[in-house]
């Protein structure tokens, strides 16, 4: 165990079962001297994530662009604060989990534009199958399936959102943990297929060509 000493301005520690001990966000801070710029996104994508009444205990997210920022101007020459500062401008509201932030960003630095974040079928409405990244106006699904989407009710739950966009006429590519692994290098090359078997659906597609 390895212990610190930072100056920390007022709300950004937590009084939590007797033990003083560092907000979420000013561990996010701190955490900047030691992370990859990726890795900082990661986490701040899941401090701005607006959580689902169905899954948590909260309806606010932990923290939002703009406390960041608020909190990276603080502390202006605090280590790691150039790195704080660039995640920040890449954090997305809608990341449901590290891979899928990692995917965005890997999509983003191979030169394609930058994705939808949980995106429904129906512009709409509410409820139905959403993809968590995806071209709506090129009518591309990007699903990440982590370990849990192995579980059997999942699959069959996958299944049918993965049918009800290609009823759709959208084209789906899933992605997984193998796919992570290779910093999702071949997921490139897929969503660029994908990206140009849409131009051939939907030619009407504007400025197509220039992504792809």
């Amino acid at each position: 165990m390895i212990g610190h000493s930072v100056l920390a301005s007022e709300g950004e520690s937590e009084f939590v079962d007797g033990i003083h001990i560092s907000s979420r966000s000013r561990t996010w801070l701190d955490m900047a001297r030691r992370l990859s710029e990726s890795e900082l996104v990661c986490m701040g994508d899941e401090l701005i994530c607006v959580p689902r009444a169905e899954f948590e205990d909260r309806t606010e997210p932990f923290d939002t662009l703009e406390g960041l920022r608020s909190l990276v101007a603080r502390h202006p020459n605090l280590q790691g604060v150039v790195r704080a500062r660039a995640a920040i401008e890449r954090m997305r509201v809608g990341a449901d989990s590290a891979p899928e932030s990692l995917l965005r960003l890997a999509m983003e630095d191979a030169g394609l534009p930058e994705p939808q974040l949980q995106v429904p079928l129906r512009e709409d409405k509410t409820i139905g199958p959403t993809a968590d990244l995806g071209y709506r106006h090129r009518r591309l699904a990007i699903q990440y399936d982590g370990d849990h989407h192995l579980l059997k009710p999942q699959i069959f739950s996958d299944r049918r959102r993965d049918k009800a966009f290609e009823a759709a006429g959208w084209t789906v590519v899933v992605f997984g943990k193998k796919d992570l692994a290779d910093g999702f290098a071949g997921a490139i090359h897929q969503i660029k297929r994908g990206m140009r078997r849409s131009l051939l659906d939907h030619p009407q597609a504007s400025g197509f060509a220039d992504d792809v």
